[in-house]
């Protein structure tokens, strides 16, 4: 062998790397898009069902809802692509200006908020209502993980730990709260617990944070008794079926009524207002009610796989940036929807939170798939591992 072939062979198996390192990115992205774009199409369907009674009940067009919806998604694909396309390095300059302005969105809702079923979550702006604690979620992981990227040398000082934590799941949690939005405040809380438990803080820290958070969302639901209530009836449904218990009672009716196969598509009776925010909160009742357990596990399965698929961005992301904000943002997501599912089955408290990609909201929707977006450009730009 030559002199001049080792450079050859050297470029030759370098480029096989590169290009099988490639192939595995497109197959992440693969696996992150379909399950979502399954998600959205069957979220329209749904919402196409479900919300037409109550489009109708407020005197408008029976498909109101659906094509509002419908423009979100198109905003939100949008989106998703900017995101995909944005360098990992820019999200980290960006964290903080992202992260004030939310924080901003967060105060002025609680001065000029407008106020429905109890509660200041959204902002009047032109035509379209948005909700700010939502866009409080990547914005919380991309600033907390900035944070902790840079001072993950000098995580074991409490101190050190102590400081990112409060300046960002701290003032956002407590913005939140006071809408009051419980749900929405512990997604928050379990992207940031997700980011402190893959940075290289101790894990002491992070439980003994974990702990406090958690006695602080019991103590903010103890405060109000009706809230209290409300957490609690899914623990006995029966003791109270027409008030705190009545939506996961009426949830249950409609999941039993669609057995295997389901009673058909449009054809659910729990929309006709015997099931309330049946195509927000409540949608996964209709999908089960109308694809019966047979589409209740497929969405199911698409939730396990987008998570498995963000997990191994995380784990192929060799940037401690890209890595924090990629296990942050699957547990986002992850995490609501095991709390919105777990609610509707009535396993878990009723929050209020939406199931992602799937129940009508344009807020919601936007950020997860920006969400999606920012992980996507992950699995695009992580460099490849080490050669043998």
């Amino acid at each position: 062998m030559t002199a001049g072939t080792l450079p050859r062979a050297a470029d030759r198996a370098a480029w096989r790397r590169a290009e099988e390192a490639a192939r595995r990115s497109w197959r992440l992205v693969v696996a992150l898009l379909i399950p979502v774009g399954l998600l959205a199409v069957v979220g329209l369907g749904a919402i196409l069902s479900s919300s037409s009674v109550p489009a109708l009940q407020n005197d408008l067009d029976s498909l109101y809802y659906f094509r509002r919806q419908l423009i979100w998604l198109a905003g939100g694909v949008a989106a998703l692509a900017a995101a995909a396309f944005t360098p990992l390095r820019w999200w980290r300059r960006l964290a903080f200006p992202l992260f004030v302005g939310t924080v901003v969105l967060l105060v002025v809702v609680q001065v000029a908020g407008l106020r429905r079923g109890g509660a200041e979550r959204w902002l009047s702006v032109g035509p379209m209502l948005l909700q700010p604690s939502e866009f409080a979620k990547p914005a919380t992981v991309l600033f907390l993980a900035t944070l902790v990227s840079r001072k993950e040398d000098s995580m074991h000082r409490f101190r050190d730990f102590l400081w990112p934590v409060a300046l960002s799941v701290g003032v956002v949690g407590a913005l939140v709260v006071s809408q009051p939005d419980l749900g929405t405040t512990l997604l928050i809380a379990a992207g940031g617990f997700a980011v402190l438990v893959a940075s290289a803080a101790p894990l002491a820290f992070v439980l003994g944070g974990g702990a406090i958070g958690a006695a602080a969302a019991v103590a903010a639901a103890m405060i109000s008794p009706y809230r209290w209530e409300r957490v609690t009836s899914f623990l006995n449904l029966g003791a109270d079926p027409l008030d705190t218990g009545y939506q996961a009672m009426q949830s249950l009716v409609a999941l039993g009524t669609g057995g295997l196969f389901g009673v058909g598509l449009g054809a659910s009776r729990a929309r006709w207002s015997f099931l309330p925010n049946a195509h927000t909160d409540f949608i996964f009742s209709i999908v089960g009610e109308e694809t019966g357990l047979a589409g209740s596990l497929a969405v199911v399965l698409l939730f396990i796989a987008l998570t498995t698929a963000g997990t191994l961005v995380a784990l192929r992301c060799r940037d401690r940036f890209g890595r924090l904000v990629a296990i942050g943002i699957t547990t986002w997501l992850a995490a609501q929807a095991l709390v919105n599912i777990g609610g509707v089955v009535g396993v878990l408290p009723i929050t209020g939170v939406p199931l992602p990609f799937v129940s009508y909201g344009g807020s919601a929707l936007l950020t997860e798939l920006i969400g999606v977006g920012i992980l996507v450009g992950i699995a695009r730009q992580a460099p490849p591992p080490e050669p043998a």
